[in-house]
């Protein structure tokens, strides 16, 4: 660890090989002196401005279900490709963005669905991209168990979207949400999004997708295998 620490201030993470970057833990797609988002292709990382990133990843999210999606031709074909196909070896990350999180947001409660306002836009928001999906992780009135201490699903700021069964289709198309969410985690307020055992969180945005390791390892749900979990940030 120590190694690649310093092999990163030596030379950058453009010349420290992905796999020093994984076991450093480090997200090799996370480039914190360049433009705020990118993704990492076949060619190498290519950096992308937050509305090139929101564009990409809404395109694709439209073609994938057969919508009218925006014109998007302007931006790298390997970055449409990536996002569209996923890694060629096994589903994974491609795209990570920093996310700046402002100050003075209002503490929100519960609406009648069950959902702060902040998360309801968030749902609403997934919903006019992907269309009718299954979702969960809340219910009117609120959730008070099923989830871990202190979770975001009891304050009704957490959605739960599902891809069962698990398969490597599925978590592909899991991973166009999550990319998604990413890319628009600013004007959405997402604090985190989970999926896969990765996790993307706002605040330590600068460092991409971290592992996310699950209380219990060989519970798949709560190693977020089978469902893409975003929370908004609570306000305060």
């Amino acid at each position: 660890m120590i190694l690649a620490v310093l092999a990163l201030f030596a030379g950058g993470l453009a010349a420290v090989g992905p796999s020093l970057l994984a076991r450093a833990g480090i997200d090799g797609t996370a480039l914190p002196w360049a433009e705020p988002c990118s993704v990492r292709t076949a060619e190498g990382t290519v950096m992308l401005s937050l509305e090139e990133a929101r564009l990409a990843t809404t395109a694709v999210a439209l073609q994938a279900r057969g919508a009218d999606a925006p014109d998007a031709s302007h931006i790298d074909d390997t970055v449409l490709e990536r996002l569209r196909e996923g890694p060629p070896d096994e589903p994974g990350p491609s795209l990570t963005c920093r996310a700046a999180t402002a100050d003075g947001l209002e503490p929100q409660g519960l609406t009648g669905s069950g959902l702060t306002p902040r998360a309801q836009v968030l749902l609403d928001s997934v919903g006019e991209v992907f269309g009718a999906m299954s979702v969960g992780g809340y219910e009117p009135g609120g959730l008070s168990s099923g989830h871990g201490e202190d979770s975001a699903h009891y304050d009704g700021r957490a959605v739960d979207f599902f891809y069962r069964p698990i398969s490597e289709e599925n978590r592909r198309d899991g991973w166009l949400l999550a990319h998604w969410l990413v890319a628009h985690a600013e004007e959405l307020h997402v604090a985190n999004v989970i999926f896969d055992d990765r996790i993307w969180n706002a605040r330590g945005s600068r460092g991409g997708w971290w592992p996310y390791v699950a209380d219990d390892p060989d519970n798949k749900i709560m190693r977020h295998l089978d469902h893409v979990h975003v929370d908004v940030r609570e306000g305060g």
